[in-house]
């Protein structure tokens, strides 16, 4: 599967998404690194910054870190993160499973509380 598509996917099962929606993101995502591997974080504006972050905290993407001791100066690199994509395009969150526990009324998860 190529990265593109691999990415939809992964969006797909990681957020719940409509595949337009993944689309549609994949699509804004692609032409943010424009074909780069990596992309400075100090190139991205704050809008872009915190979407990057809701897909990190998804493992979507990653930072990478890099210290120049001479200057004491950071900079960060954002990339996808393949490992995790392959895992996630691949996974089932979308079996059916998922869908019960989040129809179950809040009263079912209080230990001991649940009545009818």
């Amino acid at each position: 599967m190529n990265e593109f598509k691999l990415f939809v996917k992964a969006l797909i099962n990681a957020f719940e998404m409509k595949e337009e929606d993944a689309l549609a993101l994949a699509e804004i995502v692609k032409r943010i690194f424009n074909g780069k591997k990596e992309i400075e974080d100090n190139l991205i504006s704050k809008e872009v910054r915190a979407l990057f972050y809701e897909l990190e905290s998804n493992k979507l993407l990653r930072v990478r870190r890099e210290e120049h001791k001479e200057s004491m100066k950071r900079k960060y690199y954002w990339s996808l993160n393949h490992n995790a994509l392959e895992k996630i395009a691949d996974s089932r969150g979308n079996d059916g499973v998922s869908e019960l526990y989040r129809a179950l009324p809040k009263r079912a998860w209080m230990k001991g509380k649940f009545t009818d």
